[in-house]
């Protein structure tokens, strides 16, 4: 049996959609690699955070974007990120990480490093990979082979993301993700948008496995044509 073509699959979209949780189950199913680029992210502030970079300063971020070694571990089944050696999955999931994100990853040094670093990853994975983040079909892989954006109403996407933060509120929640796609979608360098070529896919009232339903369904069609 002939061996399906590499595929690129890029799954932009907001915090809360189910990006990661959709894209990890169609990389295993589709026996594909993995990238979490949001990780890549948090993987760098945690390390600008553990070395006391004053992160209200942009040019003091930019002048050490390059020093931290990170590394991915692309499989679907068991994720990983370090930074120079140190296995960092726990750390850059705390609160501090996440509120200072934003202005980490707005900083253009870092993303050109970043971005660099994804695009070496999705072409070395033989069988093709699953990239997701908040720029990918518009910046670090423009011509992969399918671009799938997903939406959600803020209600639903702080519901889930409040029932992830076990403990906290809705409301709350809902707020600081509202204040994240606003600095995600307004920054200059590679803001959240759609490409023109995504196809969008509206998590609202899908449920995990109808939505990972849909995305293997887009691939193999993808695949069908190549």
């Amino acid at each position: 049996m002939e061996s399906a073509p590499p595929v690129v699959v890029a799954i932009d979209g907001p915090s809360g959609t189910g990006k990661s949780s959709t894209s990890k189950a169609v990389a295993a199913q589709l026996a594909l690699s993995y990238l979490d680029t949001g990780a890549q992210y948090r993987a760098i502030t945690w390390w600008m955070v553990s070395n006391g970079i004053d992160l209200e300063d942009p040019s003091a971020i930019a002048a050490v974007a390059g020093k931290p070694e990170i590394v991915s571990g692309t499989d679907p089944a068991n994720p990983t990120i370090a930074v120079d050696g140190v296995d960092v999955a726990g750390p850059i999931r705390t609160q501090e990480v996440t509120a200072k994100v934003s202005a980490v990853s707005a900083v253009p040094e870092v993303r050109t490093r970043i971005t660099e670093l994804q695009r070496s990853l999705a072409g070395s994975a033989e069988r093709g990979i699953v990239v997701e983040g908040r720029d990918i079909g518009t910046t670090v892989l423009p011509d992969a082979d399918l671009k799938v954006f997903l939406t959600a109403s803020p209600e639903a996407r702080a519901a889930r993301r409040s029932g992830e933060l076990k403990g906290s509120d809705v409301h709350s929640t809902r707020e600081a993700l509202l204040k994240r796609d606003a600095a995600d979608s307004s920054r200059t360098a590679s803001p959240l948008a759609k490409a023109a070529d995504a196809v969008e896919v509206d998590t609202t009232e899908l449920t995990l496995a109808q939505v990972i339903e849909c995305v293997v369904t887009l691939v193999q069609e993808k695949r069908a044509g190549k």
